[in-house]
């Protein structure tokens, strides 16, 4: 076996974590603090705080949350660039901002691909495609039907431009080959409830947001982003089912650090955080939130980054989206 295969065995196997007295001393020193670039209440801050649970009970020390919000969580990302690489700052990161943020904010004073390691991959969260109630819409192909009988006449509620919703959004229109005007609001409630009153004919809404409003009779479900159905929805189909093969559009949640942090700390978080989505409890929870576990590896997320940032900027360009 040649070095290089030692050492990816080795990597896969975890031996390059630090040793338990090294770990103790690493992890007793003073918090870890991750770092949620958005407001307290929000899907990334519970995964956020999930994980800093979790990483405690499986590493010891102790792991807190530290909300950082701005900018469309540039903010957050860019404090975490900056911060020293000791393993006592993470990311809670999501990729409306380490994957889309990139081609929309060229001067937030940090560059994702070098300023930050990838510790892993950690969930994703379904988002599902809504009309209200009284449109009268019950599946993608009616409405895409209607807006081409309606070319420009209707609209759908965003939470801000480049955020997950918006470019989802974007993303079926271009596949439907459909004209639908973007209303923007100030974050996702006000856009739910211009959905909810008709002011807006669609929206990409997050699931756990939007199934007890599908249950009360106030939205209806078209289409769920994921390529498998949620579990949750079982009656709902999948955009990529319903005319739309491999679409795919997800709010992604992953676990970072800044860039420059030693690797056997890397290895130590990324086993911590291995052994989190493998337990009963954090996973019940996060299922239970509509959200869906999706461990990675530090060697697996450069790949994933520099995929889903082409994907996105692509759109981007495609469809002329911009800040203003």
């Amino acid at each position: 076996m040649s070095a290089i295969s030692r050492r990816q065995l080795a990597a896969g196997l975890g031996l390059f974590a630090l040793p338990a007295s090294a770990q103790e001393a690493f992890l007793g020193s003073r918090p870890v603090t991750i770092v949620v670039a958005w407001a307290p209440g929000g899907s990334t801050d519970f995964v956020g705080r999930l994980v800093a649970q979790a990483l405690t009970a499986q590493l010891g020390g102790s792991f807190v949350v530290d909300n950082r919000p701005g900018a469309s969580g540039t903010v957050g990302h860019a404090s975490v660039a900056r911060a020293r690489p000791d393993g006592h700052t993470l990311l809670m990161g999501v990729n409306s901002t380490f994957a889309m943020s990139r081609h929309l904010f060229p001067q937030r004073g940090y560059d994702d691909d070098r300023g930050f390691v990838g510790i892993g991959r950690v969930a994703i969260s379904p988002i599902m495609l809504c009309t209200n109630a009284q449109s009268g819409v019950r599946d993608i192909a009616a409405f895409v039907a209607r807006a081409k009988a309606q070319p420009g006449q209707m609209s759908y509620a965003s939470s801000g431009a480049g955020s997950s919703a918006h470019l989802a959004t974007e993303l079926f229109l271009r596949g439907a080959g459909i004209t639908v005007q973007n209303v923007t609001y100030r974050g996702g409630a006000p856009a739910v409830q211009a959905l909810i009153t008709n002011e807006v004919q669609l929206a990409m809404v997050d699931a756990v947001t939007a199934l007890p409003l599908m249950q009360a009779g106030q939205i209806v479900a078209l289409g769920v982003s994921t390529l498998a159905r949620n579990p949750l929805a079982p009656a709902v189909p999948t955009i990529a089912e319903s005319g739309f093969p491999g679409f795919e559009a997800t709010s992604d949640f992953a676990l970072m650090a800044p860039a420059g942090t030693p690797d056997a700390i890397i290895r130590t978080l990324s086993r911590g955080l291995t052994a989190a989505l493998a337990d009963a409890d954090v996973v019940g929870r996060m299922r239970a939130s509509s959200i869906i576990p999706t461990p990675g590896t530090p060697e697996a997320f450069p790949a994933y980054l520099t995929a889903e940032s082409a994907k996105w900027g692509e759109l981007i360009r495609a469809r002329g989206i911009t800040l203003e």
